[in-house]
């Protein structure tokens, strides 16, 4: 058992089923992705770097990018959702698309990989 399935054991089933099914899905698009919680929500982690956080609220499933620049970024394919700098507030009537899913972490692991350092390709030794 992770940190997450002892979470989501503590959310109402309705919910729990979004919130897996959210889960499931990263994991196909990121297999190597790491599980954790972080800020007290399912969390899922990219090369150590959060790149996905979920939880469940009174009305809606959050979707959190880690990244502010995300949600500016994709603010054309999130118009049909409510959304404040760093979350995606999902109705629980209209869950997420697979497609919608899957640009949202493209594109925050493609913010990711810009923040590491480059590794030089043909480093030169000695003088």
């Amino acid at each position: 058992m992770s940190l997450i399935d002892d979470y989501l054991k503590t959310v109402e089933p309705s919910k729990r089923k979004q919130l897996q099914r959210i889960r499931v899905l990263a994991k196909e698009i990121v297999p190597s992705a790491e599980e954790a919680v972080s800020y007290n929500m399912p969390t899922l982690k990219y090369e150590g770097k959060s790149f996905l956080g979920f939880d469940a609220h009174a009305d809606h499933i959050g979707i959190y990018p880690y990244s502010g620049k995300v949600i500016s970024e994709l603010s054309g394919e999130l118009r049909i959702y409510s959304v404040s700098k760093g979350a995606i507030r999902v109705p629980l009537d209209r869950p997420i698309t697979k497609r919608l899913l899957k640009l949202v972490i493209a594109c925050r692991l493609k913010a990711i990989r810009a923040e590491q350092p480059s590794r030089p390709t043909n480093a030169r030794r000695g003088p």
